[in-house]
């Protein structure tokens, strides 16, 4: 646990619980009949820090370096990225262990906040599309990578797409079957990609010995002056530390959130960071940022360049990395899904877990459904797919740190074992102001098509929630179509064992 010491975190007020007390042990107690708390501390490290490094920081680079155009600028951003990163998440750490018996992260908070519209706003966007989009991107640089190793020239588009249909599908299974399976793979992985990281840092580390220095000569010359390009180069940074938040997701599932969960933030994202900046300069002790600029496979040409006949390792290593990063990135999401139909915005179905597994396995397969249906079409470009995901992604960062600052002035009286000092979620909401303004500046078209997205959310909130408008015959179809999935699969809602009442649907009358 962080000590009274630690200079971004402040105890909350009030004196303490008492040793056994309810309020102690209130935080932890198993869920009854819902999802189990099965993840322990290593399990949150290695979601947290396995989940960040995937495909962003082999992937990324040719994003910031193309906008900031100086190695200088590009080392400055990928830092700031972290510390970014750094503050929203202690501010998350504040909101995690004030509700740590509520998953599903930004979509709880939101509501509990500010009510249901904002809440299913944040759920439609990150369900039907972020959540989804990310999976399928990540899934796809798995099979790029694993089809460099294999060196197929031909057909690589469709043989990339199968092998990230079969990587999604790999997931879905160990995450439909155990959280605990789900977990040990997330760690193995986890191993892998820290192998890659540190092999490229040594060899980073080697060269700058051996003098190749030039791009750390005048390292800001040519840096761009443009506010949107900056804001651009800040969000490939910031693709690449996306999963920061990944643990709020799952707070249910913690065996101990009140101390897990600061504990792995602080301890994890500064060795990302860390690892992130010393990763960069390796790169350009290889390559000029023009040349990175243009490569989409940074970390492959480095390889080609330096490592000879073990130039393999480097792919190899990064298809372990995106593959983790993949499992991650399901597990988080099918949760999103879960408490999003949990809080009836979306079909009942989605909000059940299986009655012996206890993992919410209808909202999984919903996702990695979605994200298989994104692999049909031609792939968008990465950079504007990057674009798209960090304008939603920090608009609802941005709200989620202004209901911290409203739950501090509507409810001062509840419990916050972390408080984080109040000027930490102000810079973090400034920024996301930043991020989400400029943009508009020299690229209005793209973010208003994204923020005219968000706002179409509102149409089927009025539609389906508020008014209801599905015709009677319809709804009773889908309720027999639920129960007959419900019995088939012998799933259950997560409250059934806790009220000590039979929520198993009756079957429908037609």
């Amino acid at each position: 646990m962080a000590d009274d010491s630690a200079p971004m975190v402040e105890k909350s007020e009030g004196p303490p619980a008492k040793k056994g007390s309810k309020e102690e042990s209130e935080p932890f107690q198993q869920n009854a009949g819902g999802l189990q708390r099965s993840i322990g501390l290593l399990g949150c490290a290695a979601l947290l820090v396995g989940t960040i490094i995937g495909s962003g920081i082999f992937a990324s680079p040719r994003s910031v370096s193309n906008y900031a155009q100086s190695p200088g600028a590009s080392l400055v951003i990928w830092a700031g990225c972290g510390i970014l990163a750094m503050l929203a998440s202690l501010s998350y750490c504040e909101l995690g262990t004030m509700f740590p018996n509520a998953s599903g992260g930004e979509y709880h908070y939101l509501k509990e906040a500010f009510g249901d519209i904002p809440a299913f706003l944040y759920a439609y966007v990150q369900v039907l599309v972020v959540r989804p989009s990310q999976l399928a991107i990540i899934a796809l640089t798995c099979g790029n990578y694993i089809i460099v190793a294999a060196q197929l020239d031909e057909n690589t588009q469709m043989y990339s797409k199968i092998i990230a249909a079969c990587v999604i599908a790999i997931i879905l299974t160990v995450n439909c079957l155990s959280v605990k399976w789900a977990t040990v793979l997330q760690v193995f992985f986890t191993a892998a990609k820290l192998i890659a990281v540190i092999m490229i840092i040594v060899t980073g580390i080697v060269r700058l010995v051996q003098g190749h220095t030039d791009q750390m000569t005048d390292a800001f010359n040519g840096t761009s002056s443009s506010i949107s390009d900056i804001g651009y180069a800040f969000y490939g940074g910031l693709w690449a530390y996306d999963g920061w938040n990944n643990l709020n997701y799952v707070t249910e599932e913690l065996k101990n959130p009140i101390r897990d969960l600061p504990l792995a933030i602080m301890s994890g994202i500064p060795f990302v960071t860390m690892c992130y900046v010393l990763v960069n300069i390796a790169y350009f002790t290889v390559l000029s940022s023009g040349a990175m600029a243009k490569d989409s496979a940074v970390a492959v040409t480095l390889a080609n360049r330096l490592y000879g006949v073990m130039w393999w390792c480097i792919p190899v290593l990064v298809a372990c990395s995106t593959f983790g990063a993949a499992n991650g990135s399901a597990f988080t999401s099918g949760r999103i899904v879960f408490v999003a139909a949990r809080g009836g915005h979306m079909p009942r179905l989605l909000a059940m877990i299986h009655r012996e597994r206890r993992t919410p396995l209808p909202a999984l397969m919903f996702t990695c459904f979605v994200a298989w249906m994104m692999l049909i079409p031609e792939s968008s470009n990465f950079i504007s797919l990057v674009n798209y995901f960090n304008f939603a992604a920090w608009t609802f960062y941005g709200a989620t740190m202004a209901a911290l600052l409203w739950l501090r002035i509507r409810q001062p009286e509840r419990k916050r074992p972390y408080k984080v000092f109040i000027l930490l979620p102000i810079i973090v909401f400034l920024c996301a102001i930043y991020l989400v303004v400029a943009p508009f500046y020299d690229y209005p078209m793209q973010s208003t098509y994204c923020l005219l997205f968000i706002l179409s959310g509102l149409i089927f909130y009025a539609a389906f929630i508020k008014w209801q408008i599905f015709p009677r015959c319809c709804l009773s179809c889908f309720d027999a179509l639920t129960y007959k999935i419900q019995v088939m699969v012998d799933l259950k809602m997560p409250n059934e064992e806790e009220e000590g009442e039979e929520v198993e649907m009756n079957p429908p009358e037609m």
